[in-house]
């Protein structure tokens, strides 16, 4: 793609987001989505392949149908009230159906469908994106919307996403859909606690972005996007085979790393607010969830010695691929554990 056409895009993504977050009127928040939607349509599609094509397509429609409820809604919002504003939402309606159509957005379950077949059909870098900037718009707005939202539709959104994001991921051989599920899988955790703990949600969808940016590029650097290409990598990249295991291990929660303080912070709080039925649903679905990455991990450590591989070992090139965003991102997707009671400080 020319760069400059690139940066073009680039800024656009940045500038929809940007209007978003700064918008308290309908309209302007719309407006901002719109532009995020059109901005990474050529990026997705920039490969001119079936399966890139494909994708966009159920991506665009998908994204045109929410972007239509969200106008709807406001509409009769406005038409109730007299006002465009965001902090006015009386209307249960409209703040359900606007509700419903984010979720649709960032693929909440049961709404999210299009997503495992999107990510599929791009490459690591545009996957990248939509799991991580093109959630932040939308999750803007549900945070607006919290307190003005049913919170049982809220909490009925949060347990689906965790157990379909689980059982989804179970049976999956294609990483970028397994990192589809496992984002279905923690926006879950990050919706179930935005009504009690907004500041939780806001911790979880960080370090949510941090793990998956930190997945993303290291398999981007092992050009990796089968479980059956994984088992390959030892042997190029011991050292790098060994970091993403353990990315992995901390999007599925598992401490000491940085996966597990949102997953304790939000059972803590859901304890706290004497809800244990959700906590202990929650908690057994990120067992599914950690199931299949330690699948993945399993994968990468059939290659080490003295296991004998059959298939021909890859030469160790030297890599093109900057190798310093993956290495911040891996630094923290491994190490905040220790940071949470400053993070905890902050919050409060």
């Amino acid at each position: 793609m020319n760069p400059y056409v690139l940066a073009a895009l680039l800024f656009s993504l940045g500038l929809g987001t940007t209007l978003t977050f700064m918008s308290s009127h309908w309209l302007l928040a719309w407006m901002g989505l719109e532009i995020n939607t059109l901005a990474i349509v050529p990026l997705m599609a920039q490969h001119h392949h079936p399966r890139a094509v494909e994708a966009t397509t159920k991506y665009f429609l998908t994204q045109a149908t929410a972007a239509a409820m969200i106008m709807f809604a406001g509409m009769t919002n406005a038409w109730i009230t007299g006002e465009w504003d965001m902090n006015n939402m009386s209307t249960p309606l409209a703040s359900t159906m606007i509700i419903i159509a984010l979720a649709l957005k960032i693929g909440l379950a049961p709404m999210h469908f299009w997503m495992p077949e999107v990510m599929q059909g791009l490459d690591l870098l545009t996957g990248l994106i939509l799991s991580t900037w093109q959630k932040l718009a939308p999750f803007a707005l549900i945070i607006q919307m919290a307190q003005a939202a049913d919170p049982l539709l809220l909490t009925a959104l949060g347990i689906t996403s965790a157990l379909i994001g689980g059982w989804g991921g179970l049976n999956q051989t294609q990483l970028r859909k397994i990192l589809a599920y496992s984002s279905i899988a923690h926006m879950g955790w990050m919706i179930i606690i935005l009504q009690h703990a907004p500041q939780l949600t806001l911790l979880a969808l960080s370090t949510y972005i941090f793990m998956t940016s930190a997945a993303f590029l290291a398999l981007k650097m092992t050009s990796t996007t089968k479980i059956n290409t994984l088992t390959l990598t030892w042997s190029k990249s011991p050292i790098l085979t060994t970091t993403t295991a353990l990315v992995l291990l901390s999007l599925g929660g598992l401490p000491p790393l940085t996966g597990f303080m949102p997953k304790w912070l939000i059972l803590q709080e859901l304890a706290k607010q004497n809800i244990p039925i959700a906590a202990t649903i929650m908690a057994l679905a990120a067992l599914l969830s950690l199931y299949f990455y330690l699948r993945l991990c399993y994968a990468m450590t059939l290659t080490i010695s003295p296991n004998i591989v059959n298939s021909a070992t890859p030469w160790r090139i030297q890599t093109t691929q900057l190798s310093l965003p993956s290495a911040m991102f891996i630094t923290i997707a491994l190490g905040l554990l220790p940071m949470t009671p400053a993070i905890l400080m902050l919050m409060t």
